[in-house]
């Protein structure tokens, strides 16, 4: 009995200095964004403030920023966007799992900077009085939180997470978004956690951008990208478990190494310039604080 007790409590431990370390980093994120720039640091969490309700014919004066293009282009006027403002915002995290994101070493994984980042952005959305909600998946629901709002919500978040045991390593990008698009039905700030390995997601990911305000965080490891030179080795695919045998010598396997991730990135990126969406890359084992601070600062300014 004074074994399972103990046990207990060193779990209990474990997740009060996890929640003290994400608690610390986002105090630094706070007072960094608040020194450096001027206005409310709750316009981070806000987006737009705005939800889509209907639409009618673009007037001269009109923001054309709210033209709805994909309507006017079927040829009977142009339309804008009407918009009503939100009482309540939510920030709603999907949070990718899945096999792929257990690259790393005994030290660290993907996973890890995964379930912190996810962790600091939340308590700084609860503290700023949204509500917050958590989507953790592989290709099926892992784990689901309903978007709520105080401290007590926020430390419900962050406990799940480190709890989180995953049920199964394979991905589904495309279930996931649509999953996401049937939970929220008003506008909301979604942040995207994965590190896109997959296909078949873009149709979904758009609708999830033209709906929501998106924020999208690709999490990659130097491992994938930047293997050192072992000669001809055994790979474990994280996701089928199956082990494939690969030169790693090879100035051939090693650009396509390079030039997958380049090409995943890219895309990324350009999709977010496309569909007015916020697209970060970060290094699972870099520091990742001075990365969301630079985040923090281009939301604000947005």
């Amino acid at each position: 009995m004074v074994v399972v007790c103990g046990h207990r409590f060193t779990k209990i431990r474990m997740i009060e200095q996890f929640v003290a370390k994400l608690r610390k980093y986002e105090i630094q994120i706070r007072r960094a964004v608040n020194t450096n720039m001027r206005g409310n640091y709750r316009s981070i969490f806000k987006g737009s403030g705005l939800e889509f309700t209907d639409l009618r014919e673009y007037q001269y004066g009109d923001d054309v920023r709210t033209i709805d293009w994909n309507v006017s282009a079927k040829g009977h006027g142009t339309f804008v966007k009407i918009f009503r403002e939100e009482k309540e915002q939510t920030v709603f995290f999907v949070v990718d799992v899945s096999g792929s994101q257990q690259v790393g070493d005994a030290t660290r994984a993907k996973i890890d900077t995964a379930k912190e980042i996810c962790g600091v952005l939340a308590l700084s959305a609860i503290g700023e009085a949204s509500h917050v909600g958590l989507l953790c998946f592989s290709d099926q629901k892992e784990k689901y939180i309903r978007p709520d709002s105080g401290m007590k919500h926020g430390y419900k978040v962050l406990t799940e997470l480190y709890r989180l045991k995953v049920q199964s390593l394979k991905t589904n990008l495309a279930d996931a978004i649509l999953l996401t698009l049937n939970i929220l039905k008003r506008r909301s700030v979604v942040i995207f956690i994965s590190d896109f390995i997959d296909q078949g997601y873009q149709h979904n990911l758009k609708a999830l951008a033209r709906k929501h305000d998106l924020v999208l965080i690709h999490l990659l490891d130097q491992r994938e990208t930047q293997l050192p030179r072992l000669g001809i080795i055994p790979m474990l695919d994280p996701e089928t478990r199956r082990t494939t045998w690969v030169n790693t010598s090879s100035a051939l396997f090693r650009k396509k190494l390079r030039e997958s991730f380049k090409e995943r990135s890219q895309e990324l990126g350009q999709f977010a310039n496309q569909f007015d969406a916020n697209y970060l890359a970060i290094d699972a084992k870099e520091d990742y604080v001075p990365m969301l601070i630079k985040l923090f600062k281009i939301r604000k300014k947005q």
